[in-house]
């Protein structure tokens, strides 16, 4: 191995030491317990099994208090003698905001935060669980060897004005979301192509399938980031395609592999889908 391969190894492990750390934290995907679609007006939290948030035996009290959705709105009445916070402060009937909207507002109760979530026109209550078994017990990342060959330069080709597409989650909801344009790229002598899903830290999103997606990769396919375009080029490196986070929680709400990124071939570089999980 040369010089370069291996300051590139290098640079690779380094980037999923990272990506493992980032798994761990206590905010991490991990850590999701739960995920409740509130119903209009009351929806009642707290350890209570028949309650409409129904928290984890022995984490919270039987009554923690009560969320209020009204027209899309979501406010949280605590019950007297429960310490909640909000955003560290006290609860004060304020809308909560989700992310996309400012927030999202944190609910706070021991262990647990508790935060709403859209998907499409429909509102729901996350909740995460720093003890959660999930995280205890994970045994950490899996990945294919580091190729220096699943690394190359794609053609970015943007879209004037920017194509909305329809992104489908796995929970049936959708949204409409600007694709800033397209790459070209091309991998064991023949070109492809992807729709980018958004821009992230200055490069693109990407969401794939390939040949190897519900069998050594996860089903849903992979996500990977370029990075930022120079002189309409970015560097697409399948060494860092992750899974998404329904690989590792079933609390998450994923979106759908757009057809046209269906890739018709194997692309053994990046995580690989450890179902264990």
């Amino acid at each position: 191995m040369t010089v370069t391969e291996l300051s590139y190894q290098d640079t690779i492990e380094a980037w999923r030491a990272q990506a493992e750390d980032e798994l761990r934290a206590d905010n991490s995907w991990l850590t999701l317990a739960g995920l409740f679609w509130l119903q209009e007006g009351d929806n009642r939290v707290g350890s209570n099994p028949d309650y409409e948030v129904a928290l984890p035996e022995g984490t919270a009290p039987e009554t923690v208090g009560c969320f209020h959705l009204n027209q899309g709105q979501v406010t949280l009445e605590g019950a007297a003698g429960v310490e909640l916070a909000i955003n560290a402060g006290p609860v004060t009937g304020q809308p909560l905001r989700a992310i996309g909207e400012g927030g999202p507002d944190l609910v706070t109760i021991g262990d647990l935060t508790m935060f709403v979530h859209r998907s499409g026109t429909r509102s729901a209550i996350r909740l995460r669980n720093r003890n959660h078994p999930e995280r205890q017990a994970f045994s950490g990342r899996v990945w294919f060897a580091v190729q220096a060959e699943y690394c190359v330069s794609a053609a970015f080709v943007a879209y004037d004005p920017p194509k909305m597409i329809t992104i489908m989650n796995i929970v049936g909801d959708s949204h409409e979301a600007p694709s800033p344009g397209y790459l070209v790229f091309q991998l064991h002598g023949q070109e492809y192509q992807l729709d980018a899903t958004g821009w992230a830290n200055g490069g693109l999103s990407l969401h794939f399938s390939d040949l190897t997606s519900g069998k050594q990769t996860y089903p849903g396919g992979r996500f990977l980031k370029t990075t930022p375009p120079v002189d309409g080029h970015v560097t697409l490196d399948f060494n860092q395609a992750v899974s998404p986070p329904c690989a590792f929680t079933p609390f998450a709400t994923c979106p759908v592999v757009l057809p046209q990124n269906k890739l018709p071939l194997r692309i053994e570089a990046g995580e690989i889908w450890n179902n264990t999980h």
